[in-house]
C-alpha cells in the first residue's frame, strides 16, 4: 500500500490537510464580512488535500539521484531550525507589533539570513509585498489584519 516515498508523503500530507481543515472549519464567523475569514484557510486545506491525492497516485519511480537529494546536511537542518525560530517569533509578535511591520521585518530578516545580500531589493520587496497583502485583505476582502502599533 505504501511502497513508494510519494505515497508515504501523500498520506502524511493528507493527515495534515485533514487536521488543518478541521481547524479552519472551527474559525468564527463574521456576519459583516463579504468574504469570511475562513475562506482562505479552507481553500488552502482543500488544495493541500487535492495535491496529496495526486501525489499518492503518482506512478513515477524514484531514481538514485533523487534518493541522494533527500539527505539533509547538518548545516541545512540548522538553517531550517533557525527559520522555524523566525516563524515562531513572527507569530508571537504579529498581534503586538502588527502585520505590516512584522511581515516586512520577517521577509527582510529571512532573506538576509538566507544569504541574499542585495539589501535595497530585499527592503523594497519586503515592504511592497507587505503593503500589497495588507491592502488586499483589508480593503478588497474586508478581512482585518492586525494593525498593531500603527494606527490604521
Amino acid at each position: 500500500m505504501l511502497s513508494r516515498i510519494n505515497q508515504k508523503i501523500a498520506v502524511i500530507l493528507a493527515i495534515l490537510a485533514g487536521f488543518y481543515l478541521l481547524l479552519s472549519f472551527n474559525l468564527p464567523k463574521y456576519p459583516n464580512a463579504i468574504i469570511d475569514a475562513d475562506v482562505v484557510p479552507k481553500g488552502l486545506g482543500l488544495l493541500l488535500l487535492f495535491f496529496a491525492v495526486l501525489l499518492y497516485f503518482d506512478k513515477k519511480e524514484e531514481t538514485e539521484a533523487e534518493k541522494l537529494k533527500r539527505t539533509i546536511t547538518k548545516e541545512n537542518v540548522l538553517l531550517l531550525v533557525a527559520v522555524l525560530v523566525f516563524i515562531l517569533i513572527y507569530i508571537f509578535l504579529l498581534e503586538i507589533i502588527g502585520f505590516l511591520i512584522m511581515t516586512a521585518l520577517f521577509i527582510f530578516g529571512c532573506s538576509l539570513f538566507l544569504g541574499y545580500r542585495k539589501h535595497v531589493t530585499n527592503a523594497i520587496v519586503s515592504v511592497v509585498f507587505s503593503l500589497v497583502i495588507y491592502g488586499l485583505f483589508n480593503y478588497l476582502l474586508k478581512i482585518n489584519l492586525p494593525a498593531g502599533i500603527i494606527p490604521l
